[in-house]
Formats: C-alpha cells, structure tokens, sequence
C-alpha cells in the first residue's frame, strides 16, 4: 500500500492543511490560474494574497505568485478559518489509553470540521487541548447529540476501530426524554425506510425496503414525559429522531423534528435531549469485551425547569 504523502506544512489550530493535486491536462498559464478557477468560493484577490505571503506550498516549498502550471502536482494551504459561535461547554474524558480515547461530547458541539464549524469541533479540540496530532474520530455524532464518542489516538489503527462502527459491531445505546403516550406500546421495534437527500437537511420515511431499524423501550415516565432507551441496529441520518418522530413522541428539544425551526448558532437554549450513553465492542486487537458508559444526564428529565429556562446561553 502506498503510503501517504507527507505535508510540507504542520497542522495549524489541531486542522491539517488542504492537499489538492492539478489535474493532468495544462490549459493553465499559471498556478495561481488554476487556484482562482479550482477555487471558485475564494476571491481571486485572497488567493493573491496567500500566494504573495508564502502561504502555499508544493513539494519544493513556497510557490511564487506567477509560478507556471505543473501537472499532477500536489500543493498544500491552510484554509482561512470562518468566524464561529464558541460552544460553552466542555468535554469530559472518560477513557484514555495508547489507542483510544473516549469523551462525552457536549450538545452543540460538531463532531469533526464541516461548514462553519472548524475550531468548535471535538476533534480539533481534542488535537489541540491534549496534544494528540494524529487523533481520528472513530465514528460521528450529530452536532445536537450530546454523549459517548470514540477517537483513535494511532494512525495505524484506525482503520480496524472504523471498521467496527461500519460492520454495526458496535452496540450503541442512547437515551432520549420525550412526550409520555400511555397509548403507545413498548418495547417495539421500529423499521421503515428512510432517506436523506443531499442537500436538504431533513430526512424522511417513505414505503420500500427496510433499511432502519431500532429498538425502543420506556425506562420511566412522570409529569407527562418520559425517559426511553433506543437501540439503533442501522445507523441511517437522524434515524431515532426520525424514528421517535415517526410514533408521536418526538425528542425534546428537537429543532428538525416535527418541524424544522431554525436557530441561531449561539443559542444554546433546549438542547436536543438525545444521549449517546454507552457503547460496547469486541476489541480487535486484543479480543476483550470493552463498554464505555456516559457520565452525563439529560437534563429535561433530572431538572426540566433548567432546560427550559429562557436563558440564551443555558448550560445543558
């Protein structure tokens, strides 16, 4: 296996730089003519700029602001970072080894860099706070969902730790606080087809075959809501929204589901009261059974006033 080429610039803020390589063809005078069509979200004027400081590099080092176009030529840059809401809330660690760590992510908080969330992401937090260049996110968790989730602290052992959240080898557990329906009959299992497009932000349920499925049981209930545990055995986009949704009890705090509510960044009022509470695995290098269990509550169960207050910035 070929191994991957090194960057010429370090990580900057816990983020490695952009890698692009040119195309093959040469209907380019210069590089910097290349950049400005390859890049059509950044004025030409920025890219002048990045170029006259030095700030991309090839393999040879800086390229000047009228270096000819090479073919099939690798270049590396830092992208400029968008100005981001600071999400207020830690993250704990729960378990840290030579090969994993464990936290619990805060609601609000994305799990890797994507739109205008770059620096307020668990990883690029995680990088930087502990000084591990080298951490992957094993899996994801959806900005809103607060709980356990798992990073590879060495490169060579990614692959297998991702493999196991893609081969659904991995036991996943959440808890959610919703409505409290005496009517609806549980424990279930809820299967349906569900589909997100790209580029819309909500997914949906439609007849077909089945590629959702989830386990749903109630824990406990007063005062008309209601704590449950779900097991998803799929792992489809906002699958236990979707699903929760789906049988009339949706999740507190849910801005998509039943309706899409938009919100802005800082406000971090009712959180989503969806935990990622354990995970559970077979290693795979070692055999052992391993389970990792949150250290978080939902807080619309343990002090609904508090989640409920119209304090802009609450502390879920």
């Amino acid at each position: 296996m070929r191994r991957k080429l090194k960057s010429p610039l370090p990580q900057r803020h816990g983020l490695d730089p952009v890698r692009l390589r040119t195309p093959a063809e040469t209907s380019w005078a210069t590089m910097r003519d290349h950049l400005v069509e390859r890049l059509p979200r950044v004025d030409p004027a920025r890219i002048d700029a990045m170029l006259r400081e030095q700030r991309i590099v090839d393999r040879s080092g800086p390229i000047a602001p009228d270096a000819p176009f090479v073919p099939e030529e690798f270049l590396w840059f830092h992208r400029d970072l968008p100005d981001e809401a600071s999400v207020p809330f830690e993250i704990g660690i729960v378990h840290r080894d030579d090969d994993l760590l464990v936290v619990d992510k805060p609601h609000f908080l994305a799990t890797i860099p994507r739109g205008r969330h770059i620096l307020e992401t668990a990883l690029v937090r995680l990088r930087r706070d502990l000084d591990l260049p080298t951490l992957s996110p094993a899996h994801r968790l959806d900005r809103p969902t607060a709980g356990l989730l798992m990073f590879v602290v060495r490169r060579e052992r990614r692959g297998a730790y991702q493999t196991l959240f893609r081969d659904r080898r991995v036991r996943k557990t959440y808890e959610a606080v919703a409505p409290h329906d005496p009517a609806l009959t549980l424990p279930r299992t809820v299967e349906s087809r569900i589909v997100k497009e790209r580029g819309v932000i909500r997914a949906y349920e439609e007849p077909g075959p089945v590629n959702a499925v989830t386990h749903v049981e109630l824990l406990a209930h007063r005062n008309g809501l209601a704590r449950y545990r779900l097991v998803p055995e799929t792992g489809r986009t906002h699958q236990l929204r979707v699903h929760m949704n789906g049988l009339g009890v949706p999740i507190l705090g849910d801005d998509f589901y039943p309706e899409l509510t938009e919100k802005p960044l800082n406000d971090f009022r009712r959180p989503l009261q969806l935990l990622a509470a354990a995970l559970e695995f077979r290693d795979p290098f070692t055999g052992a059974t391993r389970r990792f269990t949150t250290r978080l509550d939902l807080q619309a169960w343990t002090s609904f006033d508090k989640w409920a207050s119209p304090t802009r910035e609450g502390r879920p």
